[in-house]
């Protein structure tokens, strides 16, 4: 997994799969979140989210308050977060 950010807006590239994802995830999104409330995600080509990234993404949305919309390229995880019933609180569509 490779992850980049560019003021408000974060890429992540490759399979979300271990708790160093997470790490990064958590590390990088938490210095995007110090300046910006509105975040937008892109998660390009991941097949699948971990539970530690679900449970930090809607920490920063119900406990800190952050808008975060989430556009996501691979068509099995928008149908998992919808499953979940986590597309709206993500606010995630099809990139």
């Amino acid at each position: 997994m490779e992850i980049t950010s560019s003021s408000n807006t974060i890429n992540i590239t490759g399979n979300i799969k271990s708790i160093n994802d997470f790490s990064q995830i958590k590390n990088l999104v938490d210095s995007v979140v110090t300046q910006h409330k509105n975040i937008t995600i892109n998660i390009i080509d991941s097949l699948s989210i971990t539970s530690s990234v679900i449970g930090y993404f809607n920490k920063l949305i119900l406990k800190d308050n952050i808008n975060i919309e989430m556009r996501v390229g691979n068509e099995q995880l928008m149908h998992l977060l919808a499953d979940l019933n986590l597309a709206s609180t993500f606010k995630a569509r099809r990139a």
